[in-house]
């Protein structure tokens, strides 16, 4: 790539001269970007979450520079805009989904131009967007992740509220450690966009190509709903086998706002692995659980990855990410007489 410098150059500086012209809320709304000196063989490309900034994906990104990778984590339109912003006058978040979904496939080129391979992750509403841009470019992308992506909200009462009223709302832990970090509130006919583009996913998954997606909940998470992430996998996985899920249980507590310690989430370094391993893995959904049923007759990863015949498939975090995998429920769904009554 005998234009990278320049590309890294532009990069930064466009966005650096974007949001100086706002002004930014806070420096931690800023774009984040982590780039090595040469072109890398992977890029990740992360989008944050609704109303919220970039900080969200700065440890996640952190770890993947470290790892070798360029990232790129944009502000996305709209977002981190400092400002009196109220019921009244409430922050400019795009209504129109063609700006986010222009800004998506911008910011895929740019990533493009960093790398050989390109993995797309996002939060939230960034996980919304995330999804559509694996289906609308599923052969410019290697990897996809969705974290607690907002396909729908956990409450049909709220999706029928975001759907049809057009008032404000504020978030409610506003002087919160574990605030948002952007905008205290917004109008409804913001969020709906990505309910809609949620909707519009989910009817175009099962007929559309993909590239591989790791889907990952939490029980803990009051605010998307679960089930239509399940029902994505389920739909996913029958035609792209690399894809994976995954849903913390309640246990751990791990809210909406995953990414972070600061946001809540004090098993971000579990979260950082369990992505490393999902990007840097060829293993199918079948291999993963068949790993973990034989793991459950006493026999340890290496030993069940070498009798399959899939070591070099398996990242070196595979390990890790296996001790999340819940063994219980692959026993009792191959052997549905010994299910818990």
């Amino acid at each position: 790539m005998p234009d990278y410098a320049a590309a890294t150059k532009a990069i930064a500086l466009s966005a650096k001269t974007r949001e100086a012209q706002l002004p930014l809320l806070s420096d931690r709304c800023a774009s984040r970007f982590f780039l090595h000196p040469q072109p890398t063989e992977r890029v990740c490309l992360f989008f944050h979450g609704f109303t919220a900034g970039p900080h969200q994906f700065v440890p996640m990104g952190e770890m993947f520079y470290r790892a070798g990778y360029n990232v790129l984590i944009p502000l996305l339109p709209g977002h981190g805009e400092a400002g009196a912003w109220s019921k009244t006058n409430p922050p400019p978040l795009p209504t129109d989904p063609v700006v986010y979904q222009k800004f998506a496939l911008e910011w895929l080129e740019k990533a493009q131009s960093l790398g050989k391979q390109v993995t797309v992750g996002g939060l939230s509403a960034g996980g919304t967007m995330t999804a559509w841009l694996a289906l609308e470019r599923p052969q410019a992308i290697d990897r996809a992740l969705l974290f607690a992506a907002y396909l729908s909200s956990s409450s049909k009462v709220v999706d029928l509220m975001v759907k049809s009223m057009n008032t404000y709302f504020e978030w409610i832990s506003t002087d919160s450690p574990i605030a948002p970090g952007g905008y205290k509130g917004f109008a409804l006919p913001a969020l709906r966009v990505f309910l809609n583009m949620g909707s519009d996913i989910l009817k175009r998954a099962p007929k559309q190509a993909t590239p591989p997606m790791f889907i990952i909940s939490s029980e803990s998470d009051i605010a998307v709903g679960n089930f239509d992430h399940k029902g994505l996998f389920e739909t996913l996985v029958k035609r792209q086998p690399i894809t994976w899920y995954h849903c913390f249980n309640k246990y751990l507590a791990i809210p909406h706002t995953m990414m972070t310690k600061v946001e809540g989430n004090k098993w971000e370094g579990v979260l950082n692995t369990m992505a490393r391993s999902f990007v840097e893995s060829r293993l199918s959904w079948a291999e993963v659980e068949e790993i973990g049923y034989r793991m459950t007759q006493g026999k340890t990863f290496d030993q069940v990855v070498a009798e399959l015949g899939i070591a070099a498939k398996a990242s070196r975090d595979m390990p890790a990410m296996m001790t999340m995998v819940d063994k219980r429920a692959i026993v009792e769904a191959r052997n549905p007489h010994r299910r818990r009554i």
